[in-house]
């Protein structure tokens, strides 16, 4: 097993950014050559998935979510806290805090339009923490350490 963690700032609102080359990164520093990695982010209002990144899939994404978790909707969650982040907690829960992708030869095997992306949902700037555990088989073919 090994673990690796690095902190990406956002703006909030559905801010979409692409993790894939920096997991990929940690992937290649692993002493793994194959196995499966788990992107993580802490936290109740951003999540992580893949996705096309590409401007209009990027912008369909976000619709989809303002579709289904109307930010100016009524939330208990604003009711009782008064932070206005109802919203952001809903649709975090929805897509999930985290991700498992295989990878052979160090290489991630993602699709050729696939990518890795935290989404943060919360109604401002962040400074989000990310956790990458990588758990595969050594190039020896013994376990990583």
């Amino acid at each position: 097993m090994y673990n690796e963690r690095f902190v990406v700032s956002t703006r909030g609102f559905a801010d979409i950014l692409d993790l894939t080359e920096k997991v990929q990164r940690v992937v290649a520093a692993s002493n793994a050559s194959s196995g499966l990695v788990n992107v993580f982010v802490p936290g109740s209002t951003a999540g992580v998935t893949t996705v096309e990144y590409e401007s209009g899939a990027l912008e369909d994404l976000k619709r989809a979510f303002e579709r289904v978790a109307p930010q100016n909707d009524d939330y208990e969650h604003n009711n009782r806290w008064g932070d206005g982040n109802g919203f952001s907690h809903v649709r975090a829960a929805m897509l999930g805090p985290s991700l498992t992708v295989p990878f052979e030869q160090r290489k991630l095997l993602h699709g050729t339009w696939q990518q890795i992306v935290l989404v943060d949902f919360d109604n401002r700037p962040r400074k989000r923490d990310v956790v990458v555990s990588v758990l595969g088989t050594a190039s020896k073919g013994g376990p990583t350490s």
